[in-house]
């Protein structure tokens, strides 16, 4: 016999029969014949470790421990969607395609908005290379080993698929499956699970994969993710995906118009009930690749994609007692606690109430009965009062005047909803608050230190501001609850380690006031060092692009006040990155600068995020849109027709790919 054939017809044999039945759900063997299978392919590969192969079907079955799961940037951001909730929405939607694309025919893909945990795979020579999560976005983490037990992904795919390409989807748990897994609990005196999504999202997380291949989580894609891949359209990938091997559902439909689209939506508004799974609405997306290109991005979303989300359920309970919350900035949100109530799937216990205007709205009042929904499915609030059932000696809602947690009297600004604690440095949710922000991944990114743990070194004296950080020695820190030796040593480095962090995210983790991670790259792109913000006058600020009125007087407002200039005085010290590293500049020329370019349309040479990439590192500046200020188009095949047209009315240049060549070369 050879051994190695037989392995190899046995894996070949195996994948067939688990694409039959966890992707096509059409199996054409019985689960003991197929046991009986995995059983010898098991045996042969123990006999023979030399012809191991990690793909292989045997490997699903999980046993390997990840004790800390390594954080991987993904190589193609994961956006978010902006979400609609009425057929209004989705028409200004169309419109604002429309202005950017000119009157083009646009074709939309209608799919299933699944209820899940976000996931990328990256597939190398039709084989799973490494799975990924959302995280924020930017990065997430390594959870390859736990994705490869879940049936419906494939291990090796077949085909014509591309050399190298990332596919996402949703990691979800099946009602039935959900069901079945608490009924086991219950019936040993556990408590049960609370909804599907946060099950398979903490499934993912677990750290053998052998208990991840006990629960019977399923994977549903809809998105290619690469370069020059082989499709034109949206609902051609999904296609394409299917072929290869990828469970893609069904549901999804190709709609000609926005008014198919609408009867997309109100069928499924309807029988989404009669779904395996967890559905919360219909991604709508344009679907030719070419004009989702000319659409682009916004800094959170794509253009060319949005989320229709179906009416929220609704829960009637009794509020409690209301209660306030600070942040780190000092604004004040009132929080309704009730009756615990299920709805759309957990168990909600509290809600917000936003501000004292909304209370005074809705007249919400304590012991009252509330109706209460999730904004978007997400995020609990009040959205109006049962009146009937309102008590005779029911009393007004009273804002309160003072802080809760200091008792400093309350502020709220002319034009603003909030009120808020001026205790800028006095009060203990505001300082936690700060450095919690400091530390983030998107900030700091301070390995070993969580929020917990800040609340924790400040309830015990140890800081008072994000720069007490970098002052923390070890033995401060080993005595305190739940702090080891280990634990108090991966602190120190982390925080160690923070020195390095760039400028720009330094910036952002000051916690300045409504300066996000886009300004706060903006900022420290114009001005390269934080002298130069902090020496900014407010005119200077408001002249840097994209930087409002508003902005600029809350950076003028942070660095106005000398305890943030002690505080920026005292990370200087310490070695944080205060300045852009110019040794770290990707700048490759200055050829470009004072140029605003607006890139449109299919190139040759260039995929269009490497054109804008080249035009940025030579110093010209990428423009979203065209206007009197662009100085030139560089224009590509299927380049959309109403920026031509505004281009040749402003009598701005328009050039080719290898004419911008030509101009970088002079």
């Amino acid at each position: 016999m050879d051994v190695l054939a037989t392995i190899k017809a046995l894996r070949e044999e195996l994948n067939l029969h688990n694409y039959n039945y966890y992707v096509l759900d059409n199996p054409t063997i019985s689960d003991f014949e197929f046991d009986q299978k995995l059983k010898q392919l098991q045996d042969l590969e123990s006999k023979h470790p030399e012809y191991f192969d990690e793909n292989s079907p045997t490997q699903r079955v999980g046993g390997t421990v990840t004790k800390n799961f390594e954080t991987v940037a993904h190589e193609y951001r994961m956006f978010s969607l902006d979400n609609s909730y009425s057929q209004e929405d989705l028409t200004d939607w169309v419109t604002r395609c429309q202005k950017i694309l000119g009157d083009v025919p646009l074709e939309f893909t209608c799919e299933l908005k699944y209820d899940g945990a976000s996931i990328s795979i990256l597939y190398e020579n039709g084989k799973l290379k490494r799975a990924v999560t959302r995280g924020d976005g930017f990065q997430g983490d390594d959870v390859t080993n736990n994705v490869k037990t879940i049936k419906s992904v494939p291990i090796k795919l077949k085909g014509d698929f591309p050399e190298k390409f990332e596919i996402r989807g949703e990691i979800i748990l099946p009602l039935a499956g959900f069901e079945k897994m608490n009924q086991d609990l219950i019936e040993i005196g556990e408590t049960p699970y609370s909804n599907p999504r946060n099950t398979a999202s903490g499934s993912l997380k677990l750290q053998d994969s052998a208990e991840v291949a006990k629960r019977p989580l399923d994977c549903l894609l809809y998105s290619l993710v690469g370069n020059n891949l082989p499709i034109q359209s949206q609902f051609e990938g999904l296609q394409k995906a299917r072929d290869w091997g990828f469970k893609v559902p069904k549901q999804s439909q190709l709609a000609k118009s926005i008014e198919e689209v609408f009867e997309f939506i109100n069928y499924w508004d309807t029988h989404r009930h009669d779904l395996p799974y967890e559905t919360d609405g219909v991604v709508v997306k344009v679907n030719q690749i070419q004009y989702q290109e000319e659409l682009g991005y916004t800094a959170k979303s794509p253009r060319w994609a949005i989320a229709y989300k179906f009416k929220a359920e609704q829960a009637v309970t009794t509020l409690e007692s209301i209660s306030y919350q600070v942040g780190r900035t000092g604004a004040i949100t009132p929080v309704a606690n009730l009756k615990p109530v299920q709805l759309a799937g957990t168990i909600v216990k509290r809600a917000s109430l936003h501000n004292a205007d909304q209370i005074e709205k809705l007249d919400i009042r304590v012991h009252d009965t509330v109706f209460v929904e999730k904004g978007g499915e997400i995020i609990p609030k009040i959205v109006g009062v049962d009146f009937t059932q309102r008590k005779t000696d029911s009393e007004k809602t009273v804002y309160i005047t003072n802080c809760p947690e200091c008792n400093t009297e309350l502020v709220r600004n002319e034009g603003e909803a909030q009120h808020y604690c001026p205790n800028f440095y006095g009060c203990p949710p505001q300082i936690i608050g700060r450095v919690q922000h400091f530390i983030t991944r998107k900030a700091m990114d301070i390995e070993g230190l969580g929020g917990e743990t800040v609340a924790l070194l400040y309830n015990n004296g140890l800081i008072e501001n994000y720069a007490d950080l970098y002052e923390l020695k070890k033995e401060q820190i080993v005595p305190l609850e739940r702090m080891a030796e280990k634990s108090a040593e991966n602190l120190i480095n982390g925080i160690e380690k923070s020195k390095e962090i760039p400028f720009e995210r330094v910036l952002y983790a000051l916690g300045i006031r409504y300066v996000g991670e886009t300004v706060a790259k903006k900022l420290a792109k114009h001005y390269k060092n934080i002298d130069a913000i902090a020496h900014a006058s407010l005119l200077d600020l408001v002249l840097v692009d994209e930087i409002g009125e508003k902005i600029a007087q809350s950076v003028v407002q942070f660095f106005e006040n000398p305890n943030n200039v002690i505080l920026i005085n005292r990370l200087k010290e310490y070695g944080v990155q205060l300045a852009i590293d110019e040794s770290k500049s990707i700048s490759v020329s200055n050829k470009l600068e004072g140029n605003i370019f607006v890139v449109s349309g299919v190139f040759e040479t260039y995929s269009r995020d490497d054109l804008k990439k080249v035009i940025e590192e030579n110093g010209g500046k990428v423009g979203s849109s065209i206007s009197s200020k662009t100085n030139y188009v560089v224009a590509g095949a299927n380049m959309g027709p109403s920026k031509l047209e505004k281009a040749i009315k402003l009598g701005i240049s328009i050039i080719d790919e290898y004419q911008f060549n030509e101009l970088l070369n002079e």
